[in-house]
């Protein structure tokens, strides 16, 4: 099977070029669908943001398009990225990513899981649009070695744990990201899909009531999201784009501590709310 050709992706500042020192943050963004990649506006944020921290060793991604139990590595090799959304025009399909695998980050995740995380591999399993989207405007070389990790499920408090035991690799280089979105309500966004700049009320409550959790460190609040978070069901009907923020909190080093929100504002009346923990 033939793979896809290049496609090139405008670089809209010099991303990345700070040199590793210290313990990398964990950060938590929202990867949009790939027409992101055509929005200088969030190009610019992502990138700016990614020349704002120091250049990772490698990156570990747990995204919201990838839920598998047990937790499960993806490749350590490059293999083709996962083309996994739907009716777009076909220039999409043919972006390439061509980032390193991440074979030691692979083995030191495994070491750090307990018996009872055990912890599967998938080694054909490329990176998905919750991963190199993101990672093509913040890192547009291809050059960091990446690991994407499933969520092995939506469990707050469990992924909360999982990012605990991921906390340790940051001290090596290794930049955590969860990648998802701050509110999601897709069925019932269409009203708003004209760009009105109007986002629609449950995803302008919940996007600042999850401001003000995350803020004054009201992680309980935050666990217990489908009870308590204004906007429920409509921000969040399906919650796979919110759950990538409990890994990046456990790997946090002071969880309740407040995050810095490096980008705001929403996008098809979506919150693109993304932050960085210390």
């Amino acid at each position: 099977m033939t793979e896809p050709s290049s496609a090139t992706i405008p670089d809209p500042t010099a991303a990345g070029t700070v040199a590793r020192s210290g313990r990398m943050p964990a950060l938590y963004l929202g990867h949009g669908a790939p027409p992101l990649l055509e929005d200088p506006t969030w190009m610019s944020e992502l990138a700016r943001w990614s020349a704002a921290i120091p250049r990772p060793a490698s990156i570990l991604v747990v995204s919201a398009h990838w839920e598998s139990a047990p937790m499960t590595l993806g490749a350590t090799t490059r293999v083709p990225l996962v083309y996994d959304f739907y009716g777009f025009p076909r220039h999409y399909y043919e972006l390439r990513y061509d980032a390193p695998g991440a074979p030691d980050v692979a083995t030191k995740v495994r070491g750090l899981m307990p018996a009872a995380e055990p912890v599967a591999d998938d080694p054909g399993r490329g990176l998905d649009h919750g991963a190199w989207v993101p990672l093509m405007a913040m890192y547009t070389d291809a050059s960091i070695p990446v690991l994407q990790v499933s969520m092995p499920d939506l469990d707050p408090e469990h992924l909360f744990a999982v990012g605990r035991r991921l906390a340790p690799l940051r001290d090596e280089g290794v930049l955590v990201v969860g990648s998802g979105f701050m509110t999601h309500g897709l069925p019932f966004i269409h009203a708003y899909m004209g760009h009105t700049g109007v986002a629609p009320a449950w995803s302008v409550e919940f996007d600042r009531w999850a401001a003000e959790a995350l803020a004054t460190g009201d992680l309980d609040s935050l666990f217990a999201f489908r009870e308590k978070g204004p906007g429920m069901p409509f921000a969040h009907p399906t919650v796979e784009h919110f759950a990538p923020l409990f890994v990046a909190l456990g790997a946090a080093t002071e969880p309740d501590a407040p995050p810095e929100t490096r980008i705001d504002g929403f996008w098809w009346g979506l919150s693109k709310r993304a932050i960085e923990l210390g």
